[in-house]
């Protein structure tokens, strides 16, 4: 089992940065693919970005290409998303989530995913 504790969200307006974390406990974090997905009311959950095994292994959705940044630190089973120049699209709740590295390795659905946090919520006012 991995557990992921998400915080960071909050109340921002268009143009503002804001940066998630989310900390794992549990298994080998090393051993994990690690990223984000956002669900916004009455959608589905969409992945934003995610972070594979090695240096350099990211992926991040068309729509935050070039805003957002995300990182991991496995000395402190952490990731990371730095959001910058934020939309009022941005607004959803942002999932932490978690699956064996050679099961997700690129863009995905949510049924790639093995372990999901609890969410926090974004919201982007214009």
């Amino acid at each position: 089992q991995v557990q992921l504790v998400e915080s960071g969200g909050g109340l921002v307006q268009t143009g503002d940065s804001l940066t998630l974390s989310c900390v794992a406990s549990g298994r080998t974090f090393s051993n994990y693919a690690v990223g984000w997905f956002r669900q916004a009311p009455g959608k589905e959950r969409v992945f934003v970005a995610r972070f594979g095994r090695s240096v350099g292994s990211t992926s991040d959705a068309d729509p935050v290409k070039g805003r957002f940044t995300i990182s991991r630190d496995n000395g402190k089973n952490t990731v990371t998303l730095q959001m910058n120049s934020l939309k009022t699209e941005d607004t959803a709740l942002y999932y932490c989530a978690a699956a064996p590295w050679y099961k997700w390795t690129g863009p995905a659905r949510e049924a790639v995913v093995d372990y999901w946090g609890q969410g926090t919520q974004v919201t982007v006012s214009s």
